[in-house]
């Protein structure tokens, strides 16, 4: 199914987060990372350096004094972009689900949460593709550049992983991911183990539905990479 082209929306919660799935995602068309967590340029065009409220669409500052943010687009790309702006301004990851919403359309969910007593530090790195040995390359690219998982997701077909970053880092600790994808849950079981044996550690989980209609159970482990 196409999706449907449509502007991203910013709504306000000020209530408290309940039940929303955290997941991970990824992105054919991975952005550039800065070259260390210092740099003042952002990944996607954003002065890093700037005041936090002159990020924010309009709707967003008019919600500025509240602690709970949802951005919904059809677009992962979009998301990225607009996940970054609400980061910019002291926003952090809270969690996130894809799905079809209104009309049957698929849209992307995220939210966003603020401690207003928090300086912003959070960069983010929005991963989405259809095909698991795509990700694994993605992952492993983020994780050379210090991104820490931190939720996935499946969306229209693909699976999509959220990494964040303290840019205010002074050195990047790089971590090596493991993507495991499989449609038997026996050899889900079988590369666990051998992961962990490993010195992996299980990051997170999802059952996404791939271009020709099968399933796939969709493993992410990571470890800190030691030495040089």
């Amino acid at each position: 199914m196409a999706l449907r082209a449509h502007q991203p929306s910013a709504v306000l919660l000020g209530v408290s987060l309940l039940g929303l799935t955290l997941s991970s995602c990824s992105s054919s068309g991975v952005s550039t990372v800065p070259e260390d967590p210092g740099s003042s340029s952002a990944p996607w065009g954003l002065n890093l350096r700037e005041d936090p409220a002159s990020v924010l669409s309009a709707s967003q500052q008019a919600a500025a004094d509240h602690n709970l943010l949802l951005l919904a687009t059809a677009r992962t790309s979009t998301m990225q972009r607009e996940m970054q702006q609400a980061a910019d301004a002291g926003y952090s990851l809270a969690g996130i689900q894809g799905g079809k919403t209104a009309w049957g359309s698929w849209e992307l969910v995220v939210i966003m949460q603020r401690n207003p007593d928090s300086t912003p530090k959070a960069e983010y790195w929005l991963l989405a593709t259809s095909k698991t040995s795509t990700m694994q390359e993605e992952l492993q690219l983020a994780g050379n550049s210090g991104f820490v998982y931190r939720a996935q997701t499946s969306f229209n077909k693909e699976t999509v992983v959220i990494l964040e970053r303290n840019r205010d880092l002074e050195s990047i600790q790089r971590i090596e991911y493991k993507l495991l994808a499989t449609t038997k849950t026996s050899t889900m079981q079988q590369e666990l183990l051998a992961a962990t044996v490993a010195g992996f550690n299980f990051a997170g989980v999802t059952v996404a539905e791939h271009l020709f209609g099968n399933k796939e159970i969709v493993t992410i482990l990571s470890r800190p990479v030691t030495g040089n």
